[in-house]
């Protein structure tokens, strides 16, 4: 615990800690002011580095790139392996775990060792790794790496510690599972065939022993040869040439015949009473043509045939479809007896597997399911009902159905939103599922002790909205909403529409959500605003709409003798015929011969329609189209349902709506909001400057990475942080009228090159960019250069600043302010955030009628960097929340005894008043550094320079252990914590390199100590930097193995036993172990031994207290067997003086006997 205490008695307006003058920290529009200040500031800091751990806690989604799939018949437990090297294991809902290779190589094949709670994985960099899933995070236990042959395919028999590899020079080789050591016993290609076969048989596509004598090996080779191999004899029983390439072979349960998949699209049963042809050749999918010919097929990549009791084989494929049907989805077909199924697909088939009562090979095998894993989804098939119909996933495999283009986390929500939206969500849900339960259900979970109410919401490529619970480490999806509703639908041929057809105009680019109030805001890729009310209730509503012209034009020229200290209202316009339409008027924007002048992106339902139950739809804001170019995207969003206000801003200004009255407030550029406030010195453009063109507010220097930028972006991408990084960074515009921007004369503006209002809208998953990591930082106090590179100079300023970062909540616009007032703070690109008063009649109905006025801006203070966050504390420490309004249903049944009156819930900075006085604290955060003010004095307290060679993507200031500190996300991968007020760091780990926009796009921080981002286009990945949650992890996580016994063999009987020739005691360590087959090549596989779990890990991790502590643990342990030792001695003396006494007494009392006496 460390307490802060600093005197403000006769401090100046300058900032004692920050590295500039006045500017900085202490600046005001107008002439400082003695203002009422604390005595002191006493904050006691609760918050130590050992608070502070960071680590992954669990994935959701579909995993990205799938290779290959697994199950476990007796755990039921699932295993889906990527390209990228992930391995996701799945169970019952609760159940799921991601384990990662470090090499990043693909998973070609998986094994489980069935009920014995382990893993085998095959990669892409010819390496077999032995996981261990009896713990809670598997680890590696063994891996072998190959030197000098590639796998192809591995198979495990069931209950057997030998595992057979598949190579492609066409060898098998042998696999201790336990040791993991390479087996002296080979089955060289050479030797599996015959001698005088002139070509080589290609590589080993097929493991598998024979369900009737496990000493039978079937080898496949991709040539169309097959290889029954007699382990015994070490010699090959038959040999089938065949001439169609084998892609899969599958057994009849009683080991007398088996099925191949042929590259032809053809199906062949083989007997082994007579291998010299197949006794049956289908072409599932190939017709007879006219001419007599069959049709050319594709072809058939898996085939399994399983028997069943009751009812014909199943025969289950994928593939095989003619060539000359072009455009059809890829299918799985079922054929069970005469009956052909064919199940189309969505996407493309990468695996499937049927799912069994049996784990042993040679019993009946009564298949009751399918899985089919596709490269973005997974379906599991019901097979004991003739219309097959697929289970209903109890997995987040959706998240995807739509790019992911934004994301916001809020851990301790309401307690009573979930149900509510589950219970709105669960109207819409699909049906026609199967009624069984979902056969994946193996492992055990319970819900943890440490768990409480945590909501993600995804935006999508499409304009849909999605609420998840993501209590618990789960994941499930409560509640769909479409955006895209509210808009007409474009016709086709129709001007914009034609350019739209193949957009997404709907794309979401930001949401705001209060959970208290349920008001939710979304903010569109078409520079569109909605937003939505929560109901109960369905209602019929017709749907307001604001348009809002923000954008300056190309020949308008500022003077300052213009509108001269003019209020900076906007009045709505005209210029819409609708009725509920309104504009933010500018100057000379009247009429246009230009079609694209004064409409908005997309066209609002302008009827009365029907909304259901859930979020409805209450007003739509739009930003203008100005001579035939598109509106800049809005960059900054907040809304405030206790002021009943929204602010958004972009590249070219700020405007404030208020929705409850349905009308503009403030429609500014971002220069005219300073006034004579101006902190920059903004030049008159130099004519060398106005040849080039005008560029993107975070443009890079003219090297690489800024064509490596250029050519990346989407419409998603253009801003990150409020930055525009678009290549029509426009002049701004203004509300009219406009206030003069200072004392340095005219200035003309210029317009950027344009461009289409829309590019396909890429989602935040496929977004890369060069992001700069290092930066050339320019002095401060020269030139006031804030950019990322200095190649951007001062003199550009004027059209470059964008409104990054708004927050609603009661504050001190002015040092002489001696009470809070509803407040608007604004913080823009080049680092300046202004503190904009307001007010706001406090009773309903004067609230309904009297407008909103919005005073002049009050402070100017000043930070390195574009301004990411604002957070506010009282005076002792505590996060000061933004109020809000009580969430009332406005549909709902009037009540004439409880009439819906507006509560609001205010948290004033006075809280604190008795200990501390008047005021509160200001934590600003931005690209580069954080600064705690002291408001109303504005007396910078403390300053953090961040860091230096990279810049914060994302900030916030969250609760955790009861206290609060400031989170950061830099774009070089590292995830940092300071305490607050004093700035002092807590935590400080390199937790990834930032490579793409999409982390850049979709990080966020939560309550808590938590954290999300979209780990690749399909997953969402959440971390925790907190060490209590790191701690309780083990406990929030499901178990993967359960103890269960294996189900026993079926007695097959005497004489079916005798005459089947399955021989039982076939002994695989007499064959393939050392003392029979002695050691392979030591250049052949290279053996490493695996981290010994979680545990290991943690003891190594510790470093040298790790150390002391064993010693010292071993220290004691030796004391204590030393000890033991010692009174094991002690007993055993004793009982040698007990012996030898009586030994003594016997032999005297013997001595004069004679010997028959005895």
């Amino acid at each position: 615990m460390k307490k802060f205490r600093k005197v403000l008695d006769g401090l100046t307006t300058s900032s004692p800690g920050g590295t500039i003058g006045s500017p900085a920290c202490g600046s005001t529009a107008g002439t400082p002011t003695a203002a009422p200040t604390p005595k002191e500031i006493d904050v006691q800091e609760t918050l130590v580095s050992e608070n502070f751990q960071l680590c992954k806690t669990v994935r959701h989604g579909f995993p990205y790139q799938p290779t290959a799939l697994a199950f476990d018949p007796v755990q039921k437990i699932l295993a889906i392996g990527s390209r990228s090297g992930g391995v996701r294991i799945l169970g019952r809902p609760g159940v799921d775990c991601f384990c990662q290779h470090e090499s990043g190589s693909a998973v070609l094949q998986l094994q489980f060792l069935i009920n014995e709670g382990a893993l085998v994985t095959a990669c892409a960099d010819d390496t077999l790794h032995l996981w261990n899933l009896r713990q809670r995070r598997p680890a590696i236990l063994h891996s072998l790496k190959f030197n000098r042959e590639r796998i192809t395919f591995c198979h495990l028999p069931f209950q057997s510690k030998w595992l057979y590899v598949g190579t492609e020079r066409g060898n098998t080789h042998i696999v201790n599972i336990e040791s993991f050591i390479l087996s002296g016993y080979v089955i060289m290609w050479n030797k599996a065939i015959e001698l005088s076969t002139k070509t080589h048989p290609g590589p080993v596509v097929h493991l598998s022993d024979s369900p009737k004598d496990e000493g039978k090996l079937l080898i496949g080779f991709e040539s169309g040869t097959i290889v029954q191999w007699d382990l015994r004899g070490k010699k090959a029983d038959f040999r089938i040439y065949y001439d169609e390439a084998i892609h899969s072979v599958s057994w009849h349960h009683e080991g007398k015949q088996f099925m191949c998949s042929h590259s032809d699209g053809s199906l062949t049963m083989w007997n082994l009473r007579n291998t010299s042809k197949p006794f049956q050749v289908t072409f599932p999918h190939g017709k007879i043509q006219k001419d007599g010919r069959k049709e050319s097929c594709k072809p058939i990549l898996k085939v399994e045939y399983k028997t069943s009791r009751n009812s014909e084989p199943f025969v289950i494929f994928s593939g095989g479809l003619s060539y000359d049907k072009a455009g059809r989805r890829p299918t799985l077909t079922i054929m069970h007896g005469k009956a052909i199924t064919v199940l189309e697909m969505d996407h493309p088939i990468v695996e499937f597997m049927a799912l069994c009562e049996t784990p042993y090979n040679n019993e009946v095998q009564e298949p009751y399911a399918v899985v089919v894993l596709l490269e973005k989804d997974l379906i599991v098939v019901d097979l004991t009902q003739s219309n097959f119909p697929v289970f209903e996933n109890p997995y987040p495999m959706d998240i995807h159905e739509s790019p992911v283009t934004c994301t916001a986390y809020f851990a301790d929500c309401p307690p009573d939103i979930i149900p509510i939206l589950y219970s709105i969500g669960a109207k819409h849900k699909k049906t026609g599922y199967s009624q069984k339960e979902w056969p994946i259900s193996g492992g055990t979970w319970t819900l943890g002790s440490h768990t409480y109410p945590e909501i993600i919401i995804t935006g999508h490529a499409d304009g849909s909205i999605k609420f998840w619970d993501a209590s618990a480490i789960t994941l499930q999806m409560l509640y769909k909403l479409k955006t895209s509703k509210v808009f007409e639908k474009p016709k086709p041929g129709e001007g914009r529409a034609a350019e739209l057809a193949e957009e997404d105009p709907f794309a979401v680019q930001m949401v705001s959500w209060c959970p208290q109030s349920r008001v939710f805001c979304v903010v569109g890729i078409s520079a569109h605003i909605i937003l939505y009310r929560f109901s109960k209730y369905d209602a019929n509503t017709q749907i307001v709409s604001l348009d809002v012209r923000l954008q300056f034009e190309s020949e308008d020229v500022i003077t300052p003798s213009e509108n001269e200290n003019n209020p900076c209202y906007s009045e709505p316009g005209s210029h819409s015929p609708q009725p509920h339409h309104q504009h933010a008027a500018s100057p000379g924007s009247g009429t246009s011969d230009s079609i694209k002048d004064s409409i908005p992106c997309l066209k609002v339902k302008d009827r009365v329609v029907r909304v259901p139950p859930g979020y409805q739809a209450e007003l739509v804001i739009q930003l203008l189209w100005v001579d035939g170019e598109p509106p800049q995207q809005i960059t900054s969003l907040d809304i405030n349902s206790a002021y009943g206000l929204l602010a958004f801003g972009n590249c070219n200004g700020l405007a404030v709506v208020d929705y409850l009255q349905k009308t503009i407030l403030l429609c500014m550029s971002t220069l005219d909001l300073y006034g004579a406030a101006d902190p920059y010195q903004r030049l008159t453009r130099s004519p060398r400057r106005n040849r080039q063109s005008t560029s993107g507010l975070t443009e890079l220097s003219d090297n690489q990475q800024s064509i490596d930028m250029e050519r990346s972006k989407s419409p998603t991408s253009d801003h990150v942080n409020g930055h525009c990084t678009s290549p029509t960074s426009q002049p701004f515009s203004a509300g009219k009228p406009r206030v003069p921007m200072g004392h340095e004369g005219p200035r003309l503006t210029r317009r950027g090159p344009g461009r289409p209002p829309f590019r396909k809208a890429q989602s935040a998953a496929c977004m890369e960019i060069s992001l700069p990591v290092s930066h050339t930082e320019e002095s401060r106090e020269n030139s006031f250069s804030r950019s990322r590179s200095s190649s951007v100079s001062s003199i550009d300023r004027d059209t470059k600043e964008a409104i990054t970062t708004l927050q609603f909540g009661e504050s001190y616009a002015r040092k002489n302010d001696t009470l809070p007032t509803p407040c608007l703070w604004v913080g823009t690109s080049l680092g300046v955030v202004l503190v904009i008063p307001m007010s706001i009649a406090t009773d309903q109905e004067e609230r309904m009628e009297e407008p909103v006025t919005i005073g002049p801006s009050g402070a100017v203070l000043m930070l390195k960097g574009s301004v990411l966050h604002f957070g506010f504390l009282d005076c002792m420490g505590a996060l000061i929340q933004s109020p809000y309004e009580v969430w009332r249903d406005l549909n709902a049944p009037e009540d004439p005894d409880r009439p819906r009156r507006r509560k609001l819930v205010h948290f004033s900075p006075f809280s604190s008043q008795d200990a501390c006085g008047e005021g509160h604290l200001a934590v600003l955060c931005s690209e580069r550094q954080a600064k705690v003010f002291l408001m109303p004095s504005q007396l910078c307290l403390f300053v953090h320079n961040i860091t230096e060679s990279s810049f914060v993507l994302r900030a916030d200031v969250v609760p955790v252990y009861n206290s609060v500190c400031l989170a950061c996300f830099c774009a070089n991968g590292h995830i940092m914590t300071l305490s607050l007020p004093s700035l002092r760091p807590l935590m400080d780990v390199n937790y990834m390199p930032l490579t793409d926009m999409r982390i850049a796009r979709t990080f966020c921080f939560a309550n808590g100590g938590q954290a999300l981002y979209l780990s690749s286009p399909t997953e969402i990945q959440r971390i925790t930097y907190s060490q209590e949650m790191c701690d309780n992890l083990q406990e929030m996580l499901g178990e993967l193995f359960t103890p269960i016994e294996t189900p026993e063999a079926q007695n097959r009987g005497f004489l079916k036993g005798f005459f089947g020739g399955n021989s039982h005691n076939f002994d695989r360590e007499e064959l393939f172990g050392e003392a029979a087959a002695g050691k392979a090549s030591r250049s052949l596989a290279q053996h490493i031994p695996g981290q010994a779990g979680m545990e290991g890990m943690k003891v190594a991790a510790s470093g040298a207290v790790g150390e002391l502590a064993r010693a010292r643990i071993a220290l004691d342990e030796r004391g204590q067997r030393l000890g033991e030792l010692e009174d094991r001695t002690a007993v055993m003396m004793t009982s040698a003086e007990t012996f030898s006494k009586h030994a003594h007494e016997l032999m005297l009392k013997c001595k004069d006997k004679k010997w028959y006496q005895f």
